[in-house]
């Protein structure tokens, strides 16, 4: 959406020592100063890039012109001015050039300069997404404590149940009590894989190398259609202008496999119909927060299908190990696929509709 700026009419630009302000341009959150009349002094990083516009251009304009209810805005200065209080709270939508309103919770509040005031926004989509990363933070912490105990438990009596059945097998001469025996010492040999399987993140050293991440999607996509060759379409929307960033070539492509393949087999349906589609999409995010860090820039990478979604009962639990919504699956993919890229300061996010799953995997740039 285009915003309409107001040029002020005979409105006297307060100079101001904008170096007093360059510290907010480290602030996640969206920042303005303005005068007594409510023209902008100064914009931070993140509102700049929220706005869509530079702090050189919105200089001396109103700030109140780019919300939905500019009269909030102007009481709101009205009571800071007046004294009547030291800070005043609200929500409102702030007005976006090239994109749709954004809900904001607005913070009014005095400085100690005369006749200038800080305006806070705090974007309450990104207050609902820290509050998820956090969780999901929280969530991989407890799963890696949770495996690594749960491994070591189950290894060692698993290793004298196969010992013990091969010893009896030995002394048994009936064919058909052998194979019980059998059976015994393969599902110890499965379980001991599973416990393996478990483990390795944390075995295997961390091999760190330049990474492309689109050779990574390349070879994720010739694994995917050799696997599945009939009824399922790639696209491949890349942004070309990625850097190369320093990390681990093969975690990374498991990783991303690991996604990958659970959207295949969760388009079966579709691909029956011949209309099944994946979509592998990177980008640059700027001056983006996550894990509780904020970063200049960092990798997006989308893997995208158009299958039936993420099951309701099990939306928020799909990281936790050992939770599949397909029969027969060992709920470790997207475990080991969160692990390898927090191994990487980075996250997996998901946003599942029926229709449209969308795995986006965040990882910070130099």
């Amino acid at each position: 959406m285009m915003v309409t700026r107001k040029a002020p009419v005979n409105t006297p630009k307060v100079a101001a020592p904008l170096s007093r302000f360059q510290s907010l341009d480290l602030l996640a959150t969206l920042v303005a100063v303005v005068d007594s009349g409510g023209h902008l002094l100064f914009v931070n990083a993140a509102l700049e890039d929220a706005l869509g516009f530079s702090r050189r251009s919105v200089a001396g304009t109103r700030l109140s012109d780019f919300f939905t209810q500019p009269d909030l805005l102007i009481n709101a200065l009205s009571g800071a001015q007046g004294n009547a209080f030291a800070a005043l709270r609200y929500d409102t939508w702030l007005k976006c050039q090239h994109r749709d309103p954004m809900p904001v919770h607005v913070v009014v509040a005095q400085t100690e300069v005369p006749n200038e005031v800080v305006v806070e926004l705090l974007p309450l989509e990104q207050q609902t997404r820290q509050d998820r990363e956090e969780r999901l933070l929280d969530q991989a912490q407890a799963n890696k404590e949770l495996i690594r105990n749960l491994a070591h438990e189950i290894k060692n009596p698993l290793g004298g149940i196969r010992g013990a059945a091969q010893l009896l097998q030995m002394e048994l001469g009936s064919r058909e009590l052998i194979e019980y025996t059998q059976v015994i010492i393969h599902e110890a040999d499965r379980l001991q894989t599973l416990v393996d399987r478990l483990l390795a993140p944390h075995r295997r050293p961390h091999v760190v190398g330049d990474v492309n991440i689109h050779e990574v999607c390349e070879r994720v996509r010739s694994v995917i259609l050799a696997e599945y060759p009939k009824g399922l379409k790639i696209i491949r929307d890349y942004d070309a202008s990625l850097p190369d960033f320093r990390g681990d070539r093969e975690q990374l492509i498991q990783a991303v496999m690991n996604i990958a393949q659970n959207a295949a087999q969760a388009l079966s349906t579709r691909m029956a119909q011949g209309d099944a589609c994946l979509t592998f999409k990177t980008r640059v995010a700027r001056q983006i927060t996550f894990g509780k860090q904020r970063y200049r820039l960092a990798l997006e990478l989308h893997v995208i299908d158009n299958g039936p979604g993420v099951q309701d009962s099990i939306r928020d639990r799909i990281f936790y190990p050992l939770v599949s919504g397909r029969e027969g699956g060992s709920g470790l993919g997207l475990t080991l696929a969160q692990t390898f890229v927090q191994q990487h300061h980075g996250l997996i996010e998901c946003d599942s509709v029926p229709g449209r799953t969308d795995f986006k995997i965040l990882i910070p740039l130099p």
